[in-house]
């Protein structure tokens, strides 16, 4: 039976457990004109994933990316393996990052549609990034409490452990984020039997920021969020709260508290909608009250 957290659905408080988290956070920015000003909002040194999406390439992923770094940033691009089109673009992906120095990227399957992708999926798309002799010391993958519209749970979890054995026999770290879920219950009951499955992957639960709705709104018809109608169409209620001015970052956490450690939750994979102002005051509001 699993573990029932002493808190309320209704506290917002945060204990240590939570806190600590929050101050392990990734942020996640959006290639857009917006990255670079939004930027500034960011704390020195901050560790930053930028985003790949079917609307933008993965050259502009990299540029963004490079454009963090050059600020003093962590950058940790995403790279959609469905947007990869052969052997040859792997291998000049693989030659940015020993360009560049920048040793992290977060790889996930992405939506693109292909009817014959190079790469299918991101375990295809880490093997590559191997061969090609990617200098890559730590590499994360997607996971999803809320499942997939594209496949089933079962799938999903099985693709996560190909892709732990993949970075364990090649010597590179690995870590899982979560994609947006807003049912606590349904989260912690999903980490629990992914461990039971042999998944030993450190969690960066993805958490939404504070964003209002009109960035909200526009960010999702320039990268594709508003065309995910099956995400919409499960988490209306949440995602109406969150670009309506009634969402809480700690109200989605702190039911978490007592199930962070035991679940292996290590940091926040914080979706800021490039709206870093509003998700870092947040932040630091949290870590003001410890």
């Amino acid at each position: 039976m699993l573990k029932r957290s002493s808190r309320t659905s209704k506290s917002t408080e945060l204990g240590p457990n939570g806190r600590a988290v929050v101050a392990n956070t990734w942020f996640e920015l959006l290639p857009l004109k917006s990255l670079e000003p939004e930027s500034e909002f960011l704390p020195a040194g901050s560790t930053v994933t930028v985003t790949c999406s079917p609307a933008k390439t993965i050259e502009a992923t990299l540029e963004a990316a490079a454009v963090l770094q050059a600020k003093g940033h962590r950058p940790v691009p995403h790279l959609a393996a469905r947007m990869v089109e052969d052997r040859a673009h792997v291998e000049r992906i693989a030659a940015w990052f020993a360009s560049t120095g920048v040793d992290t990227a977060f790889v996930i399957g992405g939506d693109a549609d292909s009817s014959t992708p190079a790469y299918p999926d991101a375990a295809a798309l880490i093997r590559g990034l191997i061969e090609a002799g990617a200098p890559l010391r730590k590499i994360g993958v997607g996971s999803y409490p809320d499942g997939h519209p594209n496949f089933s749970m079962d799938v999903a979890g099985r693709a996560v452990l190909e892709k732990q054995e993949i970075l364990a026999e090649a010597g590179i770290e690995g870590w899982m984020s979560t994609q947006m879920c807003f049912d606590v219950p349904k989260i912690v009951a999903w980490a629990h039997e992914m461990r039971a499955a042999g998944v030993t992957l450190p969690i960066h639960f993805g958490l939404p920021g504070v964003v209002d709705r009109a960035k909200l709104m526009t960010i999702g018809m320039k990268v594709g969020i508003g065309a995910s109608l099956k995400f919409l169409k499960k988490n209306m209620t949440a995602v109406s709260k969150m670009a309506g001015g009634g969402y809480d970052p700690n109200a989605l956490l702190a039911p978490l508290e007592d199930d962070l450690t035991a679940i292996g939750v290590v940091g926040l994979h914080l979706f800021t909608f490039n709206a870093v102002g509003a998700s870092q005051g947040w932040r630091a509001q949290v870590l003001a009250a410890s």
